[in-house]
């Protein structure tokens, strides 16, 4: 402390400050009512210091939680587009968005691919003028990934980037071993959208996506693969909801989460984690859809800060489906290509490599959300893994169980822009749809869904 400070300000610690606050407040109970019980299973303080990193019950000290995050500013800007049938139109859609903002792209191919010759036919139109070793384009196929695979390696003979972003675990391992020649094109992908829209915390999201990994390295490595070539070629796509601060903690907590699961294999190097994050579908709102430009907004933003290396932001009338015209839908593209650039171009947040490093609520939030989901991790693996979880009904009760405390909340006065409160119904809204790949056996879900 600089010595003409210390003889006018002596130091205080936390408990001089809630003190104060009773004080002020004039209640001697002031700080009891300040806390809240979050989602996740624990309490969070009014006010953090450094205090609560070192008194704290964590595991791993903050310096230790902050060297497994990204040291590289930045992240690609992915936007997603469902493709129709016009291979070309598709193309110049495509090619349009690279030239205005787009740094990457999130494409999903249909569930009825087309065989042989016909695919690689149908992907070279798609793509022409899209050289993959330059620009990483990630892949939705709702249906036989090697396929597609076999198919881009004909249209595409060099070394690829982007990558599968389908978890359904089929043909992972030979898609793999195909791209085994391309490090930059990730086929082994868990992601955590089917729990987030069903209504997982994010505890529940953190851990559940550890336990499907465990799941699927599992299953590769009895198919012959090494944990070395695994991990590179993983990519983990997240959900990002509203809650500002724990969505940034969520983030970084994966990142401790996985390097900690990572540590119980015979891993003969580092590997960075690749996390791809997506705004989310659970929290919009099909009345008043102009709102859930606020919301894409703070998650992008929380996904940038928590350290995503994608991002795509969902345009705000995706939820509703086909009702939104071509004219909606191509404003809605740009602006939700936009979100992202405005974030590197205006908020310099590009410039940064993990910005909520230091930040004594932040790094308490992540260090509580790393202990709750490994805990919750291990109750799960001691049920025999994720599916078996899921089989029994373990995993699906857990989030029906979230998901109703979330509605209820709403019921007792939590507000929802544009659907309790600030609402404006639209005419084109009347059957709303939540959009993407469907969420297998778990529900897929809207919370607005029951006020709308």
């Amino acid at each position: 402390m600089d010595p003409l400070l210390s003889t006018h300000f002596t130091p205080t610690d936390k408990s001089v400050w809630m003190l104060q606050v009773q004080k002020e407040l004039k209640d001697p109970l002031a700080v009891e009512t300040l806390r809240w019980n979050t989602p996740e299973g624990f309490v969070a303080e009014p006010y953090y210091t450094a205090e609560d990193l070192q008194t704290g019950p964590f595991v791993l000290s903050p310096e230790a939680g902050q060297s497994v995050q990204k040291h590289t500013p930045g992240w690609l800007n992915a936007p997603t587009y469902p493709l129709s049938s016009d291979a070309q139109a598709d193309n110049r859609m495509l090619r349009d968005a690279l030239t205005r903002g787009a740094d990457g792209l999130v494409v999903t191919l249909s569930d009825r691919p087309e065989p042989g010759d016909a695919a690689i036919q149908q992907l070279s139109r798609l793509l022409n003028g899209i050289k993959l070793s330059d620009t990483p384009v990630f892949f939705y196929p709702e249906a036989d990934a090697l396929s597609v695979v076999e198919a881009l390696k004909t249209v595409a003979p060099y070394q690829l980037k982007g990558g599968l972003l389908n978890d359904s675990g089929t043909d992972v391992a030979e898609t793999t071993r195909l791209t085994a020649d391309s490090p930059l094109f990730r086929t082994v992908c868990v992601s955590s959208h089917e729990f987030h829209n069903a209504g997982a915390t994010a505890t529940q999201e953190l851990a559940f996506m550890l336990a499907k990994l465990a799941d699927l390295y599992d299953s590769l490595t009895d198919a012959g693969l090494s944990i070395d070539q695994l991990i590179p070629k993983t990519i983990l796509s997240v959900s990002v909801g509203t809650s500002y601060f724990m969505e940034i903690a969520k983030l970084r907590a994966l990142r401790v989460l996985v390097d900690q699961f990572a540590g119980h294999y015979p891993v003969s190097g580092a590997y960075p984690l690749f996390i791809h994050a997506q705004t989310s579908a659970f929290y919009d709102a099909a009345t008043t859809p102009y709102t859930n430009l606020l919301r894409a907004t703070t998650e992008a933003m929380a996904a940038v800060i928590g350290g995503c290396d994608v991002l795509t932001v969902r345009p705000y009338d995706a939820v509703l489906g086909q009702q939104a015209t071509p004219a909606n839908r191509e404003f809605s593209d740009r602006v939700a290509r936009n979100i992202s650039v405005l974030l590197k171009e205006e908020s310099y947040f590009d410039k940064v490599a993990d910005p909520a490093a230091g930040s004594y609520y932040i790094e308490t939030l992540t260090h509580q959300l790393t202990q709750n989901a490994w805990t919750l991790f291990l109750d799960v693996e001691q049920q025999g893994g994720f599916a078996n979880a899921l089989a029994s009904g373990f995993i699906t009760a857990a989030i029906d169980s979230s998901y109703r405390t979330k509605v209820e909340a709403v019921k007792q006065g939590r507000v929802l822009v544009g659907v309790t409160k600030f609402r404006h119904d639209e005419p084109s809204a009347q059957s709303p749809v939540t959009p993407g790949p469907a969420n297998g056996p778990l529900p897929d879900r809207r919370l607005a869904e029951e006020f709308e």
